[in-house]
């Protein structure tokens, strides 16, 4: 269901069943640890979290570091508002 190097690939499987005998099954919640920035990036108009990971870190697929450092749900926001400075953290490889 997530994509290899997703943010959510080593949070482990949980399980409920409802008062109806259903089995639903989730992901466990998925803490975020202190992200620390090494700089800030000011966004200009047309960036995308995609391209911001690969300038960075050469893999489109880590945006969600970025949004992590920035308390972002939604990686979208980053890039939602140009001017706005937004934190990059080292690669976690």
């Amino acid at each position: 269901m997530f994509f290899k190097g997703s943010r959510y690939e080593k949070v482990g499987d949980a399980q409920y069943t409802a008062p109806d005998g259903r089995v639903i099954r989730c992901k466990k919640i998925r803490f975020i640890l202190d992200t620390p920035a090494i700089f800030n990036h000011l966004v200009t108009q047309g960036e995308r979290p995609d391209l911001l990971a690969f300038r960075y870190y050469r893999d489109p697929l880590k945006f969600w570091h970025i949004a992590d450092a920035n308390d972002l749900m939604q990686a979208e926001e980053l890039t939602a508002e140009p001017g706005r400075r937004i934190l990059i953290p080292p690669d976690m490889q």
